[in-house]
């Protein structure tokens, strides 16, 4: 009972990215506010730890957390959202993430002995099309050319694919000796590798825009206690203690939830072909899981 409530938690909370991304776009340059939300977690879970009396990470062991933070949230939101940025769909984007649970089924395979049956790799691909078509109104809507100036239109393919392979290998990254540390003081340090990689990208690229706002206040607050403090710390509790495959297949109900939560919150419109994927994407997801 625990574990169904883990995971219903963990896909309803990482699903409001989609939406905080949204909100906070007239307000806030995204890294900017990326920087903001992985530094006020890295400080809620730093004050829970010295409270706590726990141990932290040290010597290389402490590299490996920064990485691991790094990769699983400052890497994969950094390049996605300058990729969006460039021009490349926010649908083709949000499919190509949900490449994520096939790529660390087929990694996880060699590195940690982890098979999935035949049921679950057709729970796995069911969840693909699942997404697929709850996407379909914004892929139908895709201009191919997605490179906007003097950017190439490789290199904003290659740094999508690039976020997509960051968030894989900070995942699984996970259940390697990373595992044996207490997930608060883990916590803090993988938020403030986060930190360190939105601060890189946000002096790159300029950003400087910062509008305060209610709205962009109760974004952060969401961001760093729900996204980085509940959401992204539930995936590393269930990579540890299980299947790095089973727990990752939850993404693909992300994007259909994202879906409706833009219906309720934004009048966004919600098709029957969007809802038949939604359905998909739920059976897959627990065939992946079974």
């Amino acid at each position: 009972m625990l574990a169904f409530l883990n995971a219903v938690v963990f896909v309803v909370l990482w699903s409001t990215g989609f939406v905080v991304a949204r909100a906070i776009t007239p307000y806030a340059d995204p890294n900017l506010f990326l920087l903001a939300r992985f530094g006020g977690t890295a400080l809620l879970f730093m004050a829970a730890a010295l409270v706590a009396r726990v141990e932290w990470p040290t010597g290389r062991a402490l590299g490996k957390h920064l990485i691991a933070g790094a990769l699983l949230q400052g890497v994969y939101l950094g390049a996605g959202y300058w990729a969006v940025a460039q021009g490349m769909s926010a649908g083709i984007m949000a499919l190509l993430g949900a490449l994520q649970p096939l790529l660390t089924a087929a990694v996880a395979a060699p590195l940690f002995g982890e098979r999935l049956s035949a049921r679950g790799w057709t729970g796995m691909l069911l969840g693909l099309a699942g997404v697929a078509l709850v996407l379909e109104p914004k892929l139908a809507a895709t201009d191919l050319s997605v490179a906007q100036g003097d950017v190439p239109q490789w290199l904003v393919v290659a740094v999508s694919i690039l976020a997509v392979c960051a968030i894989t290998a900070g995942t699984l990254i996970q259940k390697t000796s990373l595992s044996k540390a207490d997930i608060r003081s883990a916590s803090a340090v993988q938020n403030f590798g986060a930190a360190i990689v939105a601060l890189v990208f946000a002096l790159a690229l300029g950003e400087h825009k910062w509008i305060p706002s209610p709205a962009l206040w109760v974004s952060l607050a969401w961001g760093i206690v729900m996204l980085s403090g509940v959401s992204v710390t539930l995936l590393v509790w269930m990579v540890r203690r299980g299947d790095a495959s089973r727990a990752t297949a939850l993404l693909f109900l992300a994007p259909p939830l994202a879906a409706v939560e833009g219906y309720v919150g934004f009048g966004e419109t919600l098709t029957v072909v969007q809802v038949a994927g939604f359905v998909a994407a739920l059976i897959g997801v627990l065939l992946a899981r079974s």
